[in-house]
């Protein structure tokens, strides 16, 4: 009971600050810190299992890699300071919130739901019950990625997680495989408005018709990390969106077939070496001679082996956390939250090494 006691003297203050007087607020780490060791009920209770879930593994091998005082600091100048009015939530505690809502693929409601419900997600996000605090709720959680959105720091964030894979040597240079992938965006059209989005667009890939944004990347064809982000319309084409993606000391690009006349729309003048995989079928009736035919085949099958790395990016994306229909309005918004999701990607690349 002391141990609680003192935890409980620690509760945030309702009446404002004094000129000087430093705030009683503990964060994220300082719970972690202050109760280990000090186990409530729940905490005895779930000592005693047998294994731990696959969601708690997640979640403390991504606590582990996530730059957060690096992130918190990109975030105070924007964030307010609490002088007057309600003293705001925490930043690293939001920014955990935001992680949680994207790793999990849920709602403002829904993540907020799951913290309460989960003993992983609560253990994440530091929040101590017995020492009054709450979760943030669904509308503090919305304005908070507002203010991300608004000065465009979800950019900053994927830059600061380049910095750090550049620091520890896993970033390389020289070469660049270039993708993209459709994200689908409600077709429907009953809604206040009476119609779709009118940044997005349709388009169609192998004879099927889809409507939505196209998320084009750039990789790394050694580690796989992503270092070029860019969102558009689905029907803007592949290639005339390359250039973006290229990187100065970029010496070899690889692409599949949409990124074929990629090099007629490049006007930095650095020569480079387009290794394009050529569409499946097309170099066949060029060559009667069946040897001339196995050897281009072979050239193709090896450009292909390098490229599939892109791949396993879009799969930590879409099939792990779940990021395959638009959340949002506007090309913005889901670029904003594109940045995000492929600097976790690149966290979560790097914590399974």
């Amino acid at each position: 009971m002391c141990a609680v006691k003192s935890v409980l003297r620690k509760a945030p203050r309702t009446e404002p600050l004094k000129k000087g007087e430093k705030s009683g607020k503990i964060g994220v780490r300082e719970v972690k810190e202050r109760m280990n060791g000090q186990q409530s009920f729940t905490d005895i209770e779930y000592t005693n299992r047998k294994r731990a879930t696959k969601r708690e593994v997640f979640l403390k091998r991504m606590d582990a890699i996530v730059p957060w005082d690096e992130w918190v600091e990109i975030v105070k100048p924007y964030y307010p300071s609490g002088k007057r009015g309600r003293r705001p939530k925490e930043i690293e505690q939001m920014l955990r919130m935001v992680m949680l809502q994207m790793w999990f693929n849920l709602s403002d409601e829904g993540v907020e739901e799951a913290i309460y419900d989960s003993y992983a997600m609560k253990s994440f996000m530091g929040v101590n019950f017995s020492a009054g605090e709450q979760v943030p709720d669904a509308t503090t959680l919305c304005k908070f990625r507002k203010l991300l959105n608004d000065n465009g720091l979800q950019r900053s964030f994927f830059a600061q997680v380049q910095e750090m894979l550049a620091k520890e040597g896993k970033l390389v240079t020289g070469g660049t495989i270039v993708d993209a992938t459709i994200i689908n965006a409600p077709e429907s059209t009953k809604n206040k408005e009476r119609r779709r989005d009118p940044e997005m667009a349709f388009t169609r890939k192998n004879a099927k018709l889809y409507f939505g944004m196209r998320a084009h990347i750039g990789v790394d064809p050694c580690y796989g990390f992503v270092n070029n982000v860019v969102s558009t319309a689905a029907n803007v084409a592949e290639c005339k969106v390359a250039p973006k993606l290229l990187r100065p000391d970029d010496k070899v690009v690889y692409g599949d077939a949409g990124y074929l006349k990629m090099d007629k729309y490049v006007e930095d003048g650095i020569k480079r070496a387009y290794r394009i995989n050529r569409q499946a079928g097309t170099f066949k009736r060029h060559y009667n001679d069946s040897l001339s035919w196995k050897f281009e085949h072979e050239i193709e099958r090896r450009k292909s082996r390098v490229r599939r790395i892109v791949e396993f990016a879009f799969h930590i994306a879409k099939d792990i956390f779940g990021w395959r229909k638009l959340r949002y309005k506007g090309i913005y918004k889901n670029d904003c939250f594109a940045q995000l999701l492929f600097a976790c990607v690149n966290l979560y690349n790097l914590a399974i090494g």
